[in-house]
């Protein structure tokens, strides 16, 4: 087992990133710009060791991503779009399952602020053609009544809610929703511990789309989120973190 340096932040890692190798870990969230993904597989190219994972951290910063290596887990149909060239093999798609009302979610952006419902793909193909609505970007079928869970894992730990918005089909807390405790069924334990090996996540907070016919899909994961309607606080939530952190440091028999 290899030896490895820990790189204690950000700045040191940025400062000394030219001479890293499988000689040195990196334990926490890289500072990145966006579209600075790169780096990430820069650095597990040359040996360095990140924990949370490249990939993870690649995935929990872009929905597109996610729609495109974890869209197996998601809703029927869902695709990242990329050019107007895909969106219009999209309008084929949809039409020939009679899709109707869809959802497009923009690249970056959290907290539901990047979530459009369109009356059809027609409506969508004639937005992004008229430049109005940007690429890249992931496009779903738009599930009316469907549910959606918040679940957060951090190791032992894990806590589930329901998030729910009378007055918009946004669910999300920040944009209105009430949150409210309830316990997962065994398909969507399964659900999220299949997604969070797939996406290499030691931790994460999982948003599940349940529809009216009782079938679970991934929305999205991310490796942090907002904690409003969950019964942990920051201060537990950040101590849990920093013990997995800890026990990773430990396990790899990483030096400071």
């Amino acid at each position: 087992m290899t030896d490895r340096q820990l790189i204690p932040d950000n700045n040191t890692l940025f400062h000394c990133f030219q001479n890293l190798g499988n000689q040195h870990c990196f334990v926490g969230r890289l500072r990145l710009k966006a579209a600075e993904e790169f780096l990430l597989h820069d650095l597990e190219g040359r040996g360095v060791l990140l924990f949370p994972s490249g990939l993870s951290q690649l995935l929990a910063r872009s929905k597109v991503a996610q729609a495109r290596l974890l869209g197996h887990f998601m809703v029927p149909l869902t695709m990242a779009v990329f050019d107007h060239h895909e969106l219009l093999e999209a309008v084929n798609r949809y039409g020939r399952h009679q899709i109707g009302p869809v959802i497009t979610k923009a690249d970056r952006k959290n907290g539901g602020q990047g979530i459009n419902k369109w009356s059809s793909i027609e409506d969508v193909f004639n937005q992004a053609g008229r430049g109005a609505l940007a690429y890249p970007f992931v496009l779903q079928p738009f599930f009316a009544d469907a549910a959606d869970i918040r679940v957060i894992c951090l190791d032992d730990y894990q806590e589930s809610y329901t998030r729910h918005n009378p007055d918009n089909f946004r669910n999300n807390l920040h944009c209105g929703g009430v949150g409210k405790s309830v316990e997962l069924s065994e398909a969507q334990q399964q659900l999220c511990r299949a997604v969070m090996e797939r996406g290499a996540f030691p931790y994460g907070h999982i948003d599940l789309l349940v529809s009216s016919d009782g079938a679970s899909y991934l929305s999205e994961i991310n490796l942090r989120g907002g904690l409003r309607g969950a019964r942990i606080k920051g201060a537990r939530y950040q101590e849990l973190v920093d013990r997995i952190h800890r026990d990773f440091i430990r396990q790899n028999c990483i030096r400071d």
